[in-house]
């Protein structure tokens, strides 16, 4: 997670031209499919390394996670990212469900993660560093106190208090840890979220003013009882009309992870607020990816129906803040696994054939603890590293398409319901989409 850095690609406009060569004819979004036995076995091999990750490279005292980890050899960094820890917190209650770990196990490492969270972890107005030492929890890299990271954070916490409910001790501590964070500071003087606060500075220059991940994060807000944002919030930020292959949607000149990760969490199937169908948007905007990978196999033959999807990730020249459309970054063919599987929820057929064609056609994608980060057929590049929140986004993305899991826990909470209430969200029946021909 963090800042965006400018982008180069096509021209910058409200509604935003296909491609070079448009389709003669758009077709719509494709009908999400169910999984098939198949695909179900696969996706329980790819939760199970997923895991491995987060148990691994987590700190059993802490509960603390690495941001990221040479998934091939023994790896001595110490950061850990707290919005990796948020999703390791949710990693714990997928894998105590499927049996990839005891209950005993779990709750242990849970219980112990919030203890450390509530009583050791430096906050500031209740909010967290985005970097961490993983043994003793100081700050490192002059990081700042983060809004969205601690969002993260925020979402595996509730998710443990509903899945550990009947422990008191992990309920009072998540109601302590959430209760904690003054929302109205940080929109003291403003319904535009600030980045972070840096306590050499004050508050970031820069807003949470179009979307993004950021929902997860005003919703906590709207559903906090200590300190509430205010509803105006909810609607302060742009909701920018972007246009590609003749399909409508809303979205951001950012990477495809920003369609992804408020959804990993919060449930928008059959809701919408008075601007939008978030899921169905999300459906859209990963098609859309997926067809502007298809226009970029002209000048990087990689990419297909089988192999697109590059979200933020590492590269061989490093790491790389690249998607589309419209292009952003310096896009040269490397595929990053968590772009696609991220999105298994909205085109769970599509995303499948991506990641079983990665697994056995590219075998040095594949680690220990899933798919490695990213790689480069054409440049014959592979990571060595995971990182967190990739492997985090995978792995929930998984369970929800799989089964629901992590948005039916999610959701019990009073504070999602009230920040869904309190935003303007009400059910109705989505329309359902021509089939594809």
């Amino acid at each position: 997670m963090g800042i965006l850095l400018p982008f180069a690609g096509r021209a910058i406009v409200p509604f935003l031209s296909a491609a070079e060569e448009p389709h003669k004819h758009a077709a719509p979004p494709p009908i999400p499919t169910v999984l098939s036995p198949e695909d179900d076995q696969f996706l329980e091999e790819l939760e199970k390394a997923n895991f491995l990750y987060f148990w691994e490279q987590g700190n059993p005292q802490t509960g603390l996670v690495k941001d990221r980890a040479n998934a091939r050899n023994q790896d001595n960094r110490t950061v850990a990212s707290i919005a990796a820890t948020g999703f390791g917190l949710t990693a714990l209650c997928i894998a105590q469900k499927r049996g990839f770990v005891s209950y005993v196990d779990a709750y242990g490492r849970a219980v112990a993660t919030l203890r450390f969270l509530w009583k050791k972890l430096p906050t500031h107005r209740g909010f967290f560093y985005h970097w961490a030492d993983i043994n003793s929890g100081d700050r490192v890299w002059d990081s700042e106190v983060s809004s969205v990271d601690t969002a993260i954070l925020l979402c595996g916490i509730l998710t443990c208090r509903q899945y550990f409910e009947e422990h008191s001790e992990i309920t009072l501590l998540a109601y302590e840890i959430f209760n904690r964070v003054d929302w109205t500071w940080l929109s003291e003087d403003t319904t535009l979220l600030p980045h972070g606060w840096l306590p050499e500075v004050g508050f970031l220059p820069y807003r949470w003013d179009l979307y993004s991940e950021l929902m997860m994060m005003y919703l906590l807000g709207l559903g906090s009882t200590s300190y509430p944002l205010r509803v105006e919030t909810w609607n302060a930020w742009k909701r920018t009309t972007f246009e590609y292959d003749g399909l409508r949607y809303i979205g951001s000149f950012a990477p495809l992870f920003v369609h992804q990760y408020s959804q990993a969490w919060f449930d928008f199937r059959g809701k919408r607020d008075k601007y939008a169908d978030y899921f169905q948007n999300s459906v859209i905007a990963t098609d859309v990816h997926r067809r502007f990978c298809l226009e970029l196999g002209r000048q990087f033959p990689d990419y297909s129906d089988d192999l697109w999807g590059f979200t933020a990730s590492d590269s061989q020249q490093g790491y790389v803040i690249w998607g589309g459309p419209p292009a952003t970054g310096p896009i040269d063919g490397t595929i990053a696994p968590s772009a696609a599987a991220g999105s298994l929820p909205f085109l769970p057929q599509a995303v499948m054939r991506v990641l079983r064609n990665i697994k056995s056609r590219y075998g040095n994608a594949w680690s220990r603890y899933g798919f490695v980060n990213a790689f480069n057929p054409l440049k014959n590049w592979y990571d060595a590293d995971v990182i967190g929140i990739d492997t985090g986004i995978t792995m929930l993305m998984a369970e929800n398409a799989r089964t629901g899991f992590v948005w039916q826990t999610f959701m019990k909470n009073l504070e999602a319901k009230r920040g869904m209430q309190r935003a303007g969200f009400q059910a109705f029946q989505p329309a359902t989409p021509p089939a594809v021909k």
